[in-house]
């Protein structure tokens, strides 16, 4: 594989480009979506909802963790993770504004 170049491109677009490749994984899509409906944090119970092993749930849970978008708590033995509403509203502006600037520079 080549080298990718990121430094070529301006910080922002790095951490878009980042986010997108995170988001772009089904399984973590639907972790997301289970978590978004739940009422408090949850735990144990991705395991059972989205039907992957509890290590690969760990893994794609930690790829969501490092752009952000989850916090967690310890609940006992429980580490419970629930949506950061800052982080994912920072985000949403981030993809609406570049969206929005793509279509109004479009013919």
């Amino acid at each position: 594989m080549g080298v990718t170049k990121t430094h070529i491109f301006s910080s922002a677009q790095n951490e878009m480009a980042q986010i997108a490749k995170v988001l772009a994984h089904p399984a973590r899509i639907a972790i997301l979506e289970y978590i978004s409906k739940q009422e408090g944090c949850i735990c144990t119970d991705l395991v059972d909802e989205i039907g992957l092993a509890q290590p690969t749930i760990s893994q794609h849970l930690n790829e969501i963790k490092k752009i952000g978008l989850l916090k967690g708590s310890f609940e006992g033995k429980n580490l419970c993770y629930c949506i950061d509403e800052e982080r994912w509203q920072e985000l949403q502006n981030s993809f609406n504004a570049f969206f929005t600037n793509i279509n109004q520079n479009c013919c």
